[in-house]
């Protein structure tokens, strides 16, 4: 007899992990304390675009939902970039040919959601979880809409519930001796829109991400099927330039006019969708254990919330999936041991890409309009062309390379930098960047 799965959380990764067990003949409900929001909407201001790359993709190929998912990305070829002095300058990700996807977070939901009531899912909404019987294995879920009380028993239980997990929270309580910590960093975020221009038209370059990078924030922006751009300001909360500091229109149009002089004209509601949209934070979330025995597991950012700057969020999630579709493949349904082995191997690699994440966030505020660090990347993009077996660079391993692991990722890409710090502290970098003395040092070092 098949188990009956409960999934809370009917977000992201909660909707796909549904498909991969219904297809594995699972009796699969998920329970989502939001309503539905394709009958009500989404809320707008408060979601970044997303960035659909390899390892995301790989895990919906797997599911056949792939294809379907594509028909809402646009592809980013590489980054875009517009400094203070007006200039701008296009940086691409990887290999000609290699890209990643932006993709609307409740668009791509909603799809989901349909995909699983397609395998026969059963999604409840406005369900909130109240508290879990970890003898029993059930739940009690409070109806947001009535008050009624429901209890659900569940062989397994998987917590999808985000960053702020209920299902974490009630595994935590009862557990003696787990592991918890989070840590915001000191920036929030806003989204803003630019619009479409005539027809649908795109206002700017479309296949690339919109950075505007100024040391201590950073706004950047997202191409959309309909010619819009989600825009996310990445912004101090308090101090001299911050939220805390931009309190009237005057203010704004000042602060813009100054830094992101470019953009004024292409927003041209700024100030009502600055003083409309909310401010959010950005947290890391790291716990352990993941699991109880054979019957719960926390997925997604249930178990490792991570800051979007490798846009590996979702990316990440979706990759826990698979792996625990393969090791259910490789254990045929010993639920003990799949999910021992899951929290394994999986736990070293969110940890790493939530380190990952918060360096990204560095490198591309402060680094990637900095003459050094540019030259640094071509030199990197130079022997990675002549050697693509020795050095792949951090970006493309995590990105483009989903059979690297995150943490061997994480490994390697230390340990280039290192490399790569000495060999920018040659006095005559600047003219000898391109000359076999340089490349066959850093190959010796890689080879040490």
């Amino acid at each position: 007899m098949k188990k009956e799965i409960a999934i809370v959380g009917t977000g992201l990764v909660g909707s796909l992990l549904s498909v991969y067990l219904s297809k594995r003949g699972y009796s699969v409900k998920i329970f989502e304390r939001r309503s539905d929001m394709r009958k009500t909407g989404s809320d707008a201001g408060r979601s970044i675009n997303l960035a659909l790359s390899d390892r995301g993709l790989l895990a919906l190929e797997k599911v056949g939902l792939a294809e379907r998912i594509k028909e809402i990305a646009i592809p980013m070829h590489g980054r875009f970039m517009h400094n203070t002095d007006g200039s701008t300058a296009f940086q691409p990700y990887g290999k000609e040919g290699q890209y990643i996807n932006s993709i609307s977070r409740s668009e791509l939901n909603k799809r989901l959601m349909n995909a699983a009531e397609e395998h026969g899912v059963q999604i409840f909404f406005n369900e909130k979880c109240s508290t879990i019987d970890w003898k029993e294995n059930e739940i009690e879920f409070e109806n947001t809409a009535t008050g009624a009380v429901r209890i659900v028993k569940a062989d397994i239980i998987f917590g999808a519930d985000g960053a702020f997990s209920a299902t974490r929270l009630q595994h935590q309580l009862k557990h003696e001796r787990f592991d918890y910590q989070q840590y915001y960093i000191d920036c929030g975020y806003k989204e803003l829109n630019i619009p479409a221009g005539p027809d649908g038209s795109f206002q700017m370059k479309k296949n690339v991400l919109h950075i505007w990078p100024r040391k201590d924030y950073m706004l950047i922006a997202l191409p959309n099927p309909g010619g819009n751009f989600t825009c996310t300001l990445f912004f101090p909360f308090d101090g001299g330039h911050s939220f805390g500091q931009l309190d009237t229109g005057e203010k704004v149009i000042a602060f813009f006019e100054k830094t992101f002089p470019d953009a004024i004209p292409l927003i041209p509601d700024l100030t009502r969708q600055f003083f409309h949209n909310p401010v959010s934070s950005l947290v890391t979330v790291k716990c352990y254990p993941w699991t109880r025995s054979d019957r719960f597991a926390l997925i997604g950012d249930a178990a490792h919330a991570i800051v979007p700057f490798f846009g590996q969020g979702m990316n990440c999630g979706f990759e826990d999936c698979r792996v625990l579709d393969e090791l259910a493949e490789q254990h045929n349904e010993d639920w003990e041991t799949i999910l021992l082995e899951y929290q394994a191997a999986r736990k070293p690699d969110a940890d790493a890409i939530a380190d990952l994440a918060i360096n990204n966030f560095t490198e591309m505020r402060d680094r990637t309009s900095d003459p050094k660090f540019l030259l640094q990347k071509r030199i990197e993009a130079r022997v990675h062309e002549k050697y693509p077996d020795k050095w792949i660079p951090a970006y493309s391993q995590v990105t483009f390379n989903p059979q690297i692991r995150y943490s061997e990722a994480l490994k390697n890409s230390l340990r280039q930098e290192a490399i790569m710090q000495e060999i920018m502290l040659r006095p005559d970098i600047e003219k000898t960047w391109e000359s076999e003395d340089v490349e066959q040092t850093i190959i010796a070092k890689l080879a040490d």
